[in-house]
């Protein structure tokens, strides 16, 4: 047996460390937790200062006993789980069991899995953090309270099965606070004008109408724009000023858990929970060739965007080897919001592994993931982009237009990575013609265009994610976990990318305004995660932080038991007619949305797929093609004939055929912009649609 024990959580990790530290040392897995609550009772002593009855997981009796073998043969053991708070309250779990003493030195952490860092946190091993730990401790207890006082109630109020989250509720509201915002929404009219002006050259350029005298003038209805454009029709256009500079555009900070969840559900499609769970995989380590394990990302759970002096080298000198020396630009980023900025922001550990480099060790999924992460935190050590812009200002009659153009000069970062989200610019691409002040213009055309103000949209999973970071709720590393549960109570669903909430879950967070407004107050909630960082910092007592929410809670427990009403959920009746028993099918609601169930439950439990017809025509078939959902819950499009006929797309078909072959059109996002696109191949006739 080797002098040295160490416990990780995962037996990835063991592997990549093990390899590292040598024959002196023996790495064994704790496979996550090895003690919690009990899931069937609430085990908390609220009489005797909150102290928590934790016990040994279900299933986790072999390891433990495996852990304890190995820990009394060992001269040292060694606690080496993830470095933040539950990292932390895990390894405390394992002192516990293995009768570790946590004032000595058995604590290790490194935020990236190398050689290096391993080697060198080994050499300053310190004792457990018990403000860590009881940070951790405290949020548990929390959400043992509001789960395991607040989801009978709901059971006995609503209906069996519910459950409620101190966090998780925060965000049901949210979503069901933006449909409530969607719903009440009363669209405005407003026109626009455009004149597509020439020079006597010849050379071409549109101007939007501005104002009046150089202040900004609305256009509320078609009245307001036909005076301005019998106006204009009538006067020439004259350049009043024209403004040219260069302007620079920065790079983003490297990724922090938000951003990267952000950044990999736009551009890759990802879940908050792939995504985790990829990089997870990254950190932990991948096997490289003839190399072994190799850790490939810093640690993925952080809210920090520094990086070491040692990455920012690293970073300079591959991006002089790849692309260059003007295109470096080093830059140290501040780090997160809070003050202890224990952590790295997400960064390869080594840059000068290139994507292509790695294609063959990595799954698909992976190698985008790091391919991401990479080229983000390449881009966050170049040069800005500069662009050559040009402003004009025109008069026509008293009124204003502004033309606007911009054009590249040096790409920069954008070379490696370009922001989806900045590229929406009012600037037009290209610079306008060589305009000089007091120069008259031609008008070719005059184009006037009603509109109407939109309703905020819809989250989608980065918009979610976001939010919840800009309003403190939760931790980045508890959003993947948000969103599934939310998910998986029935209380939202996810229809083309949005959450939608389900009538379930308007019930419930209304209940939930009406007899606990501080549980499902979005301030509150944030001032709670508030406190237990100040338990983190050691500056707030975790027992304390539990009494001032506890006392309360269970007064308005107290009170809703009593004032609350019964809420009965009547089931909409479908025209649809159970093939077993006769009686008319219900809609239900579940984890993929809404599907058709028997209401004879629990004598006749028949249940159907809801079948929404997309109004296309199978182009092998001819039959029908409707809505389905995978597996795993994902929506997708398939042939009404199905197995007979397996046909099925991803994009949603429209009711039109493609008027140059005949086949399939589906709809897209292009730019921001809606298109139908025919799913031939030869064909791929594509039209914008208004």
């Amino acid at each position: 047996m080797a002098e040295n024990l160490v416990i990780v959580e995962s037996p990835a990790k063991a592997k990549t460390i093990g390899k590292y530290l040598g024959r002196r040392y023996t790495v064994k897995a704790s496979i996550g937790h090895v003690r919690d609550l009990p899931k069937s009772q609430f085990a908390v002593d609220v009489e005797n200062g909150f102290t928590p009855k934790y016990i040994t997981i279900r299933g986790k009796g072999d390891i433990v006993k495996e852990l304890k073998e190995a820990a009394r043969k060992a001269q040292k053991v060694f606690l080496a789980t993830d470095p933040d708070r539950e990292g932390e309250a895990i390894s405390w779990h394992l002192a516990q069991v293995l009768g570790v003493e946590p004032d000595s030195p058995c604590r290790v952490t490194f935020n990236e899995i190398t050689k290096s860092a391993v080697k060198e946190a080994f050499k300053q091993p310190r004792p457990l953090n018990m403000n860590l730990v009881n940070a951790q401790q405290a949020r548990r207890v929390l959400d043992r309270i509001v789960g395991y006082r607040l989801s009978p109630l709901l059971w006995k109020k609503v209906k069996k099965g519910l459950s409620a989250g101190r966090v998780q509720s925060v965000a049901v509201r949210l979503i069901c606070d933006r449909e409530e915002e969607i719903q009440n929404f009363q669209p405005e009219e407003y026109w626009t004008i455009t004149a597509e002006l020439r020079t006597s050259k010849k050379e071409k350029f549109t101007a939007e109408f501005y104002g009046r005298g150089g202040e900004k003038m609305n256009l509320p209805d078609r009245q307001t724009a036909e005076q301005v454009l019998q106006q204009v029709r009538q006067s020439p256009f004259v350049v009043l000023e024209v403004k040219r500079s260069e302007r620079r555009r920065n790079p983003a900070a490297p990724f922090t858990t938000s951003t990267l969840q952000q950044e990999a559900s736009r551009r890759l499609g990802f879940t908050a929970k792939k995504t985790m769970r990829l990089a997870q995989t990254l950190y932990e380590g991948v096997t490289v060739g003839k190399e072994g394990a190799v850790g490939l990302i810093t640690y993925m759970r952080t809210d920090s965007t520094r990086v070491s002096p040692q990455a920012i080298s690293e970073a300079a000198q591959v991006i002089t080897s790849l692309y260059g020396p003007a295109y470096v630009k080093t830059r140290r980023y501040e780090g997160g919001r809070r003050a202890q900025d224990a952590h790295e922001a997400i960064r390869p550990t080594f840059p000068s592994r290139t994507p292509e480099e790695l294609q063959p060790y990595l799954g698909r999924d992976e190698l985008r993931l790091y391919r991401l992460i990479w080229e983000r935190f390449l881009a966050s050590q170049m040069a800005p982009a500069v662009y050559d812009t040009v402003a004009a200002e025109i008069d026509a009659g008293g009124y204003t237009f502004r033309a606007r153009g911009s054009q590249i000069k040096f790409d920069g970062f954008l070379l490696v990575y370009k922001d989806i989200q900045e590229d929406q610019g009012n600037e037009k691409e290209g610079l306008l013609p060589n305009l000089v002040a007091g120069q008259e213009l031609l008008l070719a055309r005059l184009t006037e265009k009603q509109h109407f103000t939109e309703p905020p949209p819809r989250y989608n999973e980065a918009a979610l994610v976001k939010a919840l970071e800009e309003l403190g709720i939760g931790r980045p590393s508890t959003y993947a976990t948000i969103i599934d549960t939310i998910q998986s109570r029935g209380y939202v669903v996810r229809e083309q990318k949005r959450f939608f909430p389900t009538e379930l879950g308007q019930i419930v967070v209304d209940l939930l305004k009406e007899f606990f407004p501080k549980i499902i107050d979005v301030e509150f909630t944030a001032a709670l995660e508030s406190q237990l960082d100040e338990v983190e910092d050691g500056n707030a007592d975790w027992l304390e932080v539990l009494e001032h929410f506890y006392y309360p809670f269970e007064q308005d427990l107290q009170h809703a038991e009593l004032e609350m009403q019964r809420v009965e959920i009547a089931p909409e009746e479908s025209d649809v007619e159970c093939e077993l028993c006769g009686r008319r099918m219900v809609y239900k609601t579940g984890r993929y949305g809404q599907f058709l169930a028997c209401p004879g439950f629990p004598e006749c439990r028949n249940t159907k797929p809801l079948i929404k017809d997309t109004g296309a025509k199978c182009p092998e078939c001819q039959n029908k093609l409707v809505e389905r959902r995978s597996k795993k819950g994902r929506l997708f499009y398939g042939c009404l004939g199905y197995p007979e006929c397996d046909f099925v797309v991803w994009n949603k078909p429209v009711a039109k055929v493609c008027p140059q072959c005949g086949g399939l059109m589906v709809e897209k996002q292009r730019g921001g912009k809606k298109i139908h696109a025919c799913i031939n191949q030869e064909c791929r006739h594509e039209e914008q649609v208004e």
